[in-house]
């Protein structure tokens, strides 16, 4: 990408939930935006750590140990390995970096399982 992108306008355009966009690179990671509201599904990661930033809206992360609430303008990382569930009472837009190795919902398939190569469609507005 060689030009700008506002991660927050990108979310709010997303027409689909749990559908994440690529919107940028950093090394061996990729800069996702996705809009989120309900219940996605429990599932690990168990080589990488997945970054959540809250863009607007608020949600939170399940884990078997505890839950994490987070509001607009905070993070939090959730350790590879760590079976978690992400969920949004009303609709939530989200900012996830992600290293490219990550599967969405990592070895779990759901109806909600999208591949890299939906990921990287650049059909958002900017």
């Amino acid at each position: 990408m060689t030009t700008a992108v506002s991660p927050k306008n990108v979310a709010a355009s997303l027409s689909e939930l749990w559908s994440p966009r690529v919107v940028g690179e950093v090394d061996e990671a990729y800069v996702k935006v996705a809009k989120i509201k309900g219940s996605f599904a429990w599932h690990a990661h168990e080589l990488e750590d997945e970054l959540f930033y809250i863009l607007k809206g608020r949600m939170r992360i399940e884990m078997e140990r505890e839950t994490v609430e987070l509001n607009e303008g905070e993070m939090f990382v959730v350790p590879k390995g760590v079976r978690h569930n992400p969920v949004a009472d009303e609709e939530c837009h989200v900012l996830l970096v992600e290293r490219k190795s990550t599967l969405h919902t990592g070895g779990t398939v759901t109806e909600k399982t999208r591949s890299i190569e939906e990921q990287l469609q650049q059909d958002w507005v900017e």
